[in-house]
């Protein structure tokens, strides 16, 4: 598979996704993305691809900041206030998976992610 194509296609879908879409889809699909991300996580972890770990982690982690950073946590309240310790959790598991190989952590962040990016799901397929 020519890696170069495969990217390319993969940017040209993410833009297609994006255009037009609503807060909540957008939340969507940066969940999406961020457990696609955390199963090659776990994938690097166990076959011993310590760089690409690395990578994937860190973006992870950018993927994190990017939902943290769409929190009002101003008019948010408490439930705000709460995701954006839970994404801070998550992020340090994720650090601490890589850094003490274990993919274990791994599988409880793809848990928690999963669980918020259903919730957020019942809120798009209400609205539609």
């Amino acid at each position: 598979m020519d890696p170069m194509g495969y990217g390319q296609y993969r940017s040209a879908s993410l833009n297609t996704q994006v255009a037009g879409a609503s807060p909540v889809q957008l939340v969507l699909v940066l969940m999406n993305g961020l457990l696609d991300e955390m199963v090659r996580v776990r994938a690097h972890i166990e076959h011993l691809r310590y760089e690409e770990k690395g990578r994937s982690i860190n973006k992870c982690i950018d993927m994190f900041a990017a939902l943290t950073s769409s929190l009002d946590f101003e008019l948010g309240g408490e439930a705000v206030t709460q995701l954006g310790r839970l994404y801070d959790y998550c992020t340090a598991r994720l650090n601490q998976a890589g850094c003490q190989l274990d993919t274990g952590m791994v599988e409880e962040v793809i848990g928690l992610v999963t669980t918020l990016r259903d919730a957020w799901q019942k809120v798009e397929d209400r609205s539609a």
